[in-house]
C-alpha cells in the first residue's frame, strides 16, 4: 500500500470510538511502519461514538478527495425507540419526556416513514458538532447554555421500516450529505405523537462503498505490520 501516494481505506468503526480516534490509530501505525514524522490521514464523514459502521479513511494525496466522498449519499440501518425523547435525540443523554404509544399501529408507523421521504428543512440536534461563534454546539449544550441552530435542507431518498417490535422500530435510511439520523428519529416520533430517539445506528454505505468491504481496525493494523 502506498500511503504517501494516497490510499482509500474502508474501516468498520467500532461502537464507542470517535472517528478521530480511528484516524489517530491508523495514522500512528502508518507513521511507525514507514518511519516518518508526518503523514496526512483523514476521514470522509464523522460517525458519532454511539454509531458503528463504514468510515472512509484517506491517506497522503488522497486526502484531497475527502470533500468528494462527503458529498455522496449515505445509507444507514438502525433502531428508533418510540415513547421517549432525549435532549441529544439518542442515548448520549437521559430520557427527558415520556409518551403513551398505545395509539400506534403498523399502518401509522409505515405512513409516517413514507411521509418523511423527500427534501425537507431539518433542524440539527443541539448535541451536534455544528459551530456557534466558534464553539461546538455539543459543548454549549453540555454546559447548559442556550443553543440556536438553523435548519438545513436535506433529502431522505429512502425510509424503509424493516421491523416493528414496539417500542422499537427498525429502519433503513438513505439520505444526502449533512443529514442527522438522530433528527430523523426525533421528527419521526413527533409525527407519530409518541416521542422517539435513536437507540442504534450503523452506516452501511457511502456512495458505492459498502460496509461489507470494510476492514476491522485490528485487521488493518495487522496488514500494516506485515508490510515489507
Amino acid at each position: 500500500m502506498d500511503f504517501l501516494g494516497g490510499e482509500i481505506i474502508l474501516i468498520n468503526k467500532p461502537l464507542n470510538w470517535t472517528s478521530f480516534q480511528v484516524v489517530n490509530k491508523l495514522r500512528y501505525s502508518i507513521r511507525h511502519k514507514l518511519g516518518v514524522k508526518k503523514i496526512k490521514v483523514g476521514h470522509a464523514g464523522t460517525l458519532d461514538p454511539l454509531a458503528d459502521g463504514l468510515l472512509i479513511i484517506c491517506t497522503g494525496k488522497k486526502t484531497k478527495e475527502i470533500d468528494s466522498f462527503m458529498g455522496l449519499q449515505k445509507t444507514y440501518t438502525g433502531i428508533v425507540t418510540l415513547g421517549a425523547n432525549t435532549p441529544s435525540y439518542d442515548l448520549e443523554s437521559e430520557i427527558s419526556e415520556t409518551f403513551d404509544i398505545d395509539h400506534l399501529n403498523d399502518e401509522k408507523i409505515f405512513s409516517a416513514a413514507k411521509n418523511m421521504i423527500g427534501w425537507q428543512e431539518q433542524m440539527p440536534p443541539i448535541f451536534s458538532a455544528k459551530k456557534i461563534d466558534g464553539q461546538r454546539a455539543y459543548n454549549l449544550a453540555r454546559e447548559g447554555k442556550d443553543v440556536e441552530l438553523k435548519p438545513k435542507r436535506v433529502e431522505i431518498s429512502v425510509f424503509e421500516i424493516t421491523k416493528i417490535n414496539l417500542p422499537e422500530v427498525h429502519f433503513k435510511i438513505a439520505c444526502s450529505k449533512g443529514t442527522y439520523i438522530r433528527s430523523i428519529a426525533y421528527d419521526f416520533g413527533k409525527t407519530l405523537n409518541a416521542g422517539g430517539h435513536l437507540s442504534a445506528l450503523r452506516r452501511e454505505q457511502i456512495g458505492e462503498y459498502k460496509l461489507s468491504d470494510a476492514l476491522e481496525i485490528n485487521d488493518f493494523l495487522d496488514r500494516v505490520s506485515k508490510m515489507e
